[in-house]
């Protein structure tokens, strides 16, 4: 972002002019093409297209260039690297995405930094392979994958935080890989994309006090396919038997519930405690360690993917890319 002129409003850069205003990447030896979204776009504008189109633009290009460098808003950083994380299948190059919280244009901004350290990732090699084969966003000296990761601070230069993942890798006077956290690429089978996306999800927060008309309302929103629930501690919610009747219901329409933590960090474990054994009992699907972020952008995709809930169930208990423990 830099600020306007006059109204010192913060708008889109022309990513064409990255060159001139961080100099250093001439003498960085690497051959760098840009490409600037059009229209270019705040972060919190992103959308399934942006998804869809930023996947093309990677396949298009991906046998001419050993990866891939996304400067993105924070806002949806998390939501765009999980949802390009899934998308992206058997992915052999770094898709690195990257931002900053001060615009590129101020004294002290964090731009310059991140988008330097994050090309040079971009472009390790290890044995004529990538170093990082994977969907990872960089920021403040950290390397983290994209799926794992969730915008934690509005103000410090340390924004995101991957809460129950260690980092790929740390910058200091020398890039540290932490190369058994990193997803290696298999030679087989060859790179593809999924482009299809189904939107048609939403986020139940659980909080004390939620009503059943409220519940009722979101569970019966026209073409709605799934839910991600966000819990307390390790999966809990109300045992109130209007709770579990509306939650059963919902299941056999065949929307899909998928139970997340409400807290930055750990896991749900249904079944610790009576609450979370009816939600189980009612058909709600576990979200082991995942973030909201990768559950709704998981569930958009997998439900763009297959046709049927069996399919969708199924690999929502299977870590894709690396995005939960299980």
């Amino acid at each position: 972002m830099v600020r306007h002129p006059v109204t010192g409003t913060l708008r889109p850069f022309p990513f064409e002019n990255i060159v001139d205003e961080i100099p250093e990447l001439k003498k960085s030896g690497f051959n760098l093409t840009t490409y600037t979204y059009c229209p270019a776009l705040d972060s919190a504008n992103v959308n399934p297209q942006v998804w869809v189109d930023l996947a093309n633009l990677i396949e298009e290009n991906y046998n001419r260039f050993d990866g891939f460098i996304v400067l993105h808003g924070t806002d949806t950083m998390a939501y765009s690297a999980s949802m390009l994380s899934f998308m992206l299948e058997n992915l052999k190059k770094p898709v690195i995405f990257t931002g900053s919280q001060l615009p590129i244009g101020s004294l002290r901004t964090d731009a310059k930094e991140n988008l330097v350290s994050a090309i040079e990732i971009a472009a390790s090699r290890k044995n004529n392979q990538a170093i990082v084969p994977e969907v990872a966003v960089f920021f403040q000296n950290k390397l983290f994958r994209g799926n794992r990761i969730t915008k934690h601070n509005a103000e410090e230069f340390k924004a995101f935080q991957s809460y129950n993942y260690p980092p790929l890798a740390e910058t200091g006077v020398h890039i540290k890989y932490n190369y058994h956290a990193i997803n290696l690429a298999k030679s087989d089978p060859p790179f593809s994309v999924s482009k299809k996306i189904d939107p048609n999800v939403v986020i139940l927060k659980i909080f004390p006090g939620i009503s059943q008309h409220v519940v009722r309302t979101i569970l019966n929103i026209e073409g709605l396919r799934g839910v991600v629930m966000e819990t307390y501690g390790s999966g809990n919610a109300p045992n109130d038997s209007w709770f579990i009747q509306e939650i059963t219901e919902a299941s056999k329409r065949g929307i899909i519930v998928l139970n997340v933590t409400q807290c930055a960090e750990g896991r749900v474990e249904m079944g610790m405690y009576q609450t979370s054994i009816l939600l189980a009992e009612a058909g709600i699907i576990s979200g082991q360690d995942i973030t909201t972020e990768a559950a709704v952008t998981k569930l958009m995709f997998l439900l763009g993917k297959y046709g049927s809930s069996e399919e969708v169930i199924k690999n929502l208990n299977i870590s894709l890319r690396g995005e939960m423990t299980v």
